[in-house]
């Protein structure tokens, strides 16, 4: 399994689970990860835009291959999704607290997807991360 600082530098993450009136937790989440720095797309199945951000309704609807899939969705919705992320070939995927199950590890164990679970990305990355890492690499 990778480590955290390797999840950490990833450039371009999709966040699934970004709402479009906003407010959302998965909002939170994609605003404090384009605040330090990471290119970011929001995914919600109904697609729409979140003020002058483009939401796109599937991973594979998205204009750049993501690094990485951060999910804030209920645990069916991250099981769903995770088919998704394996057909793209996207080979790492964060899932918030409360986006895991069983069924979800298992899947990423099975298909050699690497994960964080139970840990928090705004947390984990704390104040500018990918800035730090410029000045320390």
């Amino acid at each position: 399994m990778e480590n955290l600082k390797s999840f950490l530098s990833q450039k371009i993450i999709a966040v699934v689970g970004v709402s479009q009136s906003g407010g959302k937790y998965g909002n939170l989440v994609m605003s404090d990860l384009i605040n330090k720095g990471y290119k970011i797309y929001g995914v919600n199945a109904k697609g729409g835009k979140v003020g002058d951000r483009e939401l796109y309704p599937t991973l594979s609807a998205i204009p750049d291959k993501p690094d990485m899939v951060v999910f804030v969705v209920p645990p069916p919705v991250t099981e769903q999704v995770l088919k998704e992320v394996r057909m793209l070939g996207i080979s790492r995927v964060w899932m918030q607290p409360g986006a895991e199950s069983a069924k979800a590890i298992d899947y990423c164990t099975r298909h050699k997807i690497s994960l964080i679970h139970n840990k928090c990305i705004m947390v984990q990355a704390g104040p500018n991360f990918l800035s730090r890492q410029k000045v320390h690499d």
